[in-house]
């Protein structure tokens, strides 16, 4: 288990009100997964989960589960590549010892971030 860095818990109330913790981590059975199912992309965006966590974008629904878990969007401008990952959030309906975690993560094009932004329930954009 990997600590990724801290939420500002307010914006992303945006998603739930009743977030339990700051905190963000991504575990190695995570790490494995986004290794496993999008290759090469864990290591072009570790050095990036932690801006795109603290300074998203915009962070959008997840229709696969809208009550505690969102998708997190972050250009990153020195080589304009656009991160995307899926954030789940500790509620206290959760088991004790959760925490806030990435589930996955990769780069997407810019045309899928534009589809992102035309068809996806926009919760917080940065302005």
């Amino acid at each position: 288990m990997y600590i990724v860095g801290h939420i500002d818990i307010e914006k992303y109330r945006c998603v739930t009100e009743d977030i339990q913790t700051d905190e963000v981590i991504i575990t190695d059975e995570r790490i494995a997964h986004i290794r496993e199912h999008h290759p090469g992309e864990f290591e072009r965006v570790w050095n990036y989960l932690e801006r795109a966590i603290v300074d998203p974008d915009y962070i959008m629904e997840d229709p696969r589960n809208p009550t505690n878990t969102c998708l997190v969007l972050k250009q990153i401008a020195e080589n304009n590549d656009r991160v995307q990952l899926i954030l789940r959030l500790f509620t206290p309906k959760d088991e004790k010892g959760y925490r806030n975690s990435i589930l996955s993560a990769w780069t997407i094009s810019e045309g899928r971030w534009k589809n992102y932004e035309r068809h996806r329930k926009i919760l917080y954009k940065k302005e």
